[in-house]
């Protein structure tokens, strides 16, 4: 019997919004289990409930019923986050800081000390190919591909078991995304789980194990990318999304 990294059964989330705070609904219980050792890519358009789901599973928000454990523990606990690494969609980082000793914060954060803080750091940022000068220059001068990197090197230094990245390819050109892609391969055959979601779907379809497909707060698909072709009949995954799409606006 395959371990689980994440477990989600039946997770219903709203948000309050506006002056009355009225209610709006987000997800609409949604199920998934990523197996420990897989990529999982999470797939859907704009507001279908990706980032919701991902912060719910790294405690940033609460659910408001349903089960979600990540590695068999409740993720609401710091205690139990101590294996998880994140990337969220749009990071926010200390501009003053150089990359370098953003990283150096972090890592102390994380418990990484002395002569294995600097082993990590060197280690990841060769790893997202940023080992270059423009690592000890202001953030605030990075661009895009820059922060990126920047930010998956921080969330992989203490090595965690399990790793969630919020649209990592995001903005990135065509050579950000290939080193994006290559470290989620490194990373996965040294042990980690990854679960991520993506708009970039040749992506999804190049590196994933096995997908799942959220639309309007509903996973309409999950599976291998070859069995969810089958059971829709379309050659590929931008086909089944766009049909998706389609029949939810009608």
């Amino acid at each position: 019997m395959n371990e689980k990294a994440i477990e989600i059964k039946d997770l219903h989330k709203t948000y309050r919004q506006g002056f009355w705070l009225s209610k709006k609904k987000t997800l609409f219980g949604i199920s998934l289990e990523v197996k420990k050792g897989e990529i999982f890519g999470f797939i859907g358009p704009n507001g279908a409930g990706k980032s919701t789901t991902i912060k719910v599973l790294t405690g940033l928000l609460r659910k408001d019923s349903g089960e979600v454990l990540i590695l068999g523990k409740d993720p609401n606990e710091s205690k139990n986050r101590v294996n998880l690494g994140y990337l969220p969609e749009q990071p926010y980082f200390y501009d003053s800081l150089s990359g370098y000793e953003l990283l150096k914060f972090y890592g102390g954060l994380s418990g990484l000390k002395g002569k294995l803080l600097e082993e990590r750091i060197s280690w990841a940022l060769k790893l997202v190919n940023a080992d270059a000068d423009w690592i000890y220059r202001h953030l605030r001068t990075y661009s895009k591909g820059m922060q990126q990197r920047v930010g998956l090197a921080q969330a992989i230094l203490h090595k965690p078991e399990l790793l969630i990245l919020d649209e990592p390819m995001s903005g990135l050109d065509p050579l950000g995304r290939r080193d994006v892609r290559e470290a989620i391969l490194t990373l996965n055959r040294e042990g980690s789980t990854i679960f991520y979601s993506s708009h970039i779907l040749s992506d999804v379809e190049a590196i994933s194990n096995r997908v799942a497909m959220i639309i309007d707060g509903k996973i309409v698909h999950k599976g291998t990318i070859d069995e969810i072709n089958k059971q829709t009949g379309r050659g590929s995954l931008e086909e089944v999304l766009a049909k998706e799409v389609s029949r939810a606006v009608d």
